[in-house]
């Protein structure tokens, strides 16, 4: 016998809200991961900028890609937010490292991060019982 969730029921406006934050996201982040893998003028910039090696670029983007797949498909979406996360602690990290300005490009990451994890929480029950917000 499985035990009752109860969740508290959202909105039809807050679920459209969810889909359209997480479609948002994925849409940057399908751009991100396509412009690592096809090694822009951009990509390279930024990867000299990092001090990472450029040949690293198809392998973030192709990771970029398993985690957004992850994402998108209802049943393995928690798992795919947790992954983004780490990824996109990484950028903060790579951020960090060399100082860039706080709210404009080290935080950026945080930014995507809260999108993933608040359009996640808008449209998934399951993620609303783990973390109930209480009224």
């Amino acid at each position: 016998m499985q035990p009752s969730i109860q969740t508290a029921n959202v909105s039809k406006q807050a679920l459209w809200a969810g889909w359209i934050m997480s479609g948002l996201v994925v849409l940057f982040l399908l751009f991100d991961s396509i412009i690592h893998i096809m090694v822009l003028p951009p990509v390279v910039e930024s990867f000299a900028e990092l001090g990472y090696p450029v040949s690293l670029s198809v392998a973030l983007g192709i990771l970029e890609v398993v985690c957004v797949g992850l994402y998108v498909f209802p049943r393995t979406a928690v798992l795919g937010a947790i992954l983004l996360t780490g990824y996109l602690g990484g950028a903060v990290a790579a951020q960090v490292r060399i100082g860039t300005p706080l709210f404009s490009h080290m935080l950026f990451p945080v930014y995507v991060g809260l999108l993933i994890w608040g359009g996640l929480f808008l449209r998934e029950d399951r993620l609303r019982a783990l973390i109930p917000v209480r009224r």
